[in-house]
């Protein structure tokens, strides 16, 4: 386990020194790595779906890096691979968009989410403390609660904040804390929980604390050098540390 750039050996010294993760009053989740992976490609086709659909672009989102991405910024980056101007991109998006969500509606069957480890049971624990708990996503807001549907995860979260009007993640994450502090008052401690380095970054510049899990494709060093306050291999982690 880390927190920051301390990798720690002896959590029964360090844990209730070092950051109580139980002392927040809004948790703010991102999905994709965090929450769960998804091993099946309706996400995937619906957005390669879009640029055939509405710019006439036979392409894929491979090869982009789209961990931390919004499902914005996903098609901005493989539709300027393929030469499609800004303008262009603009007055398509609208359009684009709806495919997308009508895409993943049709084929909701066919999501097959792999809930990551001990999700349920933390996601449990910090209802049962009295716990706000809310998503800050990339994806798009019918895209994400299917997601979360699908894992059986729904009836935990209140609210969300998504990538359909919002191109940067700090946007979203911006927005989630403003919610959170809406419904908790002005001075509610929120913690995001997320996979990548623009969750660490979009945390931070929305003024909340952030905690990173290694349960998406980037590893402790990545995560940790970036300053979060604490970086964990998985939630289980949190669970099995001694009571603060």
């Amino acid at each position: 386990m880390i927190f920051g750039n301390l990798e720690l050996w002896d959590l029964e010294t360090f844990m209730p020194s070092a950051f109580n993760w139980l002392g927040f009053d809004a948790y703010l989740f991102d999905i994709d790595g965090t929450l769960l992976n998804t091993r099946d490609l309706v996400h995937y086709n619906a957005l390669n779906r879009a640029m055939v659909e509405v710019y006439g672009a036979e392409t894929t989102i491979d090869g982009i890096a789209y961990h931390g991405k919004t499902d914005l910024g996903i098609l901005r980056a493989a539709l300027e691979r393929k030469g499609v101007m800004a303008d262009t991109f603009e007055l398509g998006l609208p359009r684009a968009l709806e495919v997308v969500r009508r895409e993943v509606t049709q084929n909701a069957r066919d999501l097959n989410p792999e809930i990551c480890a001990a999700i349920p049971e933390f996601l449990a624990k910090l209802k049962a403390a009295g716990k706000l708990l809310g998503v800050a996503s990339g994806n798009l807001e019918s895209v994400g609660w299917q997601k979360i549907t699908a894992a059986r995860l729904r009836d935990f979260f209140s609210f969300g904040c998504f990538s359909d009007e919002c191109e940067r993640r700090i946007e979203i994450f911006g927005r989630a804390v403003s919610e959170a502090r809406m419904r908790m008052g002005s001075s509610a401690e929120v913690c995001f929980v997320g996979d990548t380095p623009e969750d660490i970054r979009a945390a931070r510049a929305a003024g909340a604390q952030v905690i990173a899990v290694c349960t998406g494709i980037f590893k402790s060093p990545e995560l940790s050098s970036l300053g979060p306050d604490l970086c964990v291999g998985s939630c289980m982690e949190m669970l099995e540390a001694p009571k603060l």
